[in-house]
């Protein structure tokens, strides 16, 4: 048996056994990522798309993916690589890259504005190894390192990786113990942590998806918005908070988009703390 360092699950796994997450396996009496190279997506995106709003703006940058993820988020909008039995569909015929190809492809994607790797799409602390592989070698090239993540992971792992990221866009889904628990199966706390670690060592942003019925009262985004006012990035300013418009996906198709006016109202209340607050999907 070998148990998992990643998250709060530390899920315990005989030999060949795939963790929950669907991205990390036991071998040799160890739990390594299954799917260390195994790419699902690439793309040259706008850095705004990340989103990251403060972090060198009007950019590109490479999005990479792999499979898996340490959450059940009901709504997914990449369920198909993170959690569902379509994931395992597209493990099976994943092209592998090794950390220095990857690294090569955003070399020659300079000529096209390219500034580095962001990992992203699917979680990509289920697979931290093949992050800090690829950032390392990226790094000593110049690139930048960006990650895109749900920050549900041990404080050991961000430690590992923080030497080669120079920014990160968080998830902060929402800020009841309840919704993290039940609704996407996750730990808030840890994610917490993970925040108010992150923000010493890179650019943070922070983004919250707002769910009708879930996680849109004022009263919550007050207390978010009063939690995420005492971080400070490593620069001196405040921690960016994006707040998306929810619109039906996956699981929660019989729901209907978050109103317009509502994440509007919202940023306003986060902006009673917050000196940037951008809005998203409306």
């Amino acid at each position: 048996m070998a148990t998992c360092n990643v998250c709060f699950r530390h899920c315990v796994l005989k030999e060949g056994q795939v963790g929950f997450c669907g991205g990390r396996i036991a071998k040799d009496g160890h739990v390594v990522a299954y799917n260390y190279g195994r790419i699902t997506s690439l793309a040259l995106d706008p850095i705004e798309k990340k989103p990251l709003a403060r972090f060198c703006p009007g950019s590109q940058i490479l999005s990479v993916g792999s499979f898996g993820c340490n959450l059940h988020c009901p709504f997914c909008q990449n369920h198909e690589i993170s959690w569902s039995k379509e994931a395992w569909k597209y493990a099976e015929r994943a092209e592998t890259i090794s950390p220095e190809g990857l690294v090569d492809i955003a070399l020659q994607l300079r000529a096209r504005g390219n500034i580095g790797i962001a990992f992203t799409y699917n979680e990509p602390l289920i697979g931290y190894e093949f992050v800090r592989d690829t950032a390392r070698l990226a790094k000593k090239e110049g690139l930048k390192n960006v990650l895109v993540t749900n920050g549900t992971a041990e404080l050991g792992i961000l430690e590992e990786l923080s030497p080669y990221i120079d920014a990160m866009n968080i998830d902060l889904k929402g800020f009841t113990d309840h919704y993290y628990d039940w609704v996407l199966g996750g730990n808030r706390q840890q994610v917490m942590r993970f925040i108010e670690e992150a923000v010493r060592t890179c650019h943070v942003e922070l983004t919250t998806l707002i769910v009708p019925r879930e996680n849109d009262s004022e009263e919550e985004m007050r207390a978010l918005s009063d939690w995420v006012s005492g971080l400070k990035n490593p620069d001196g300013q405040d921690v960016p908070l994006h707040i998306s418009r929810f619109f039906p996906r996956f699981h929660m198709q019989d729901r209907r988009a978050t109103d317009v006016a509502k994440v509007y109202h919202l940023a306003e209340i986060a902006r009673e703390k917050l000196e940037y607050v951008y809005t998203g999907n409306c």
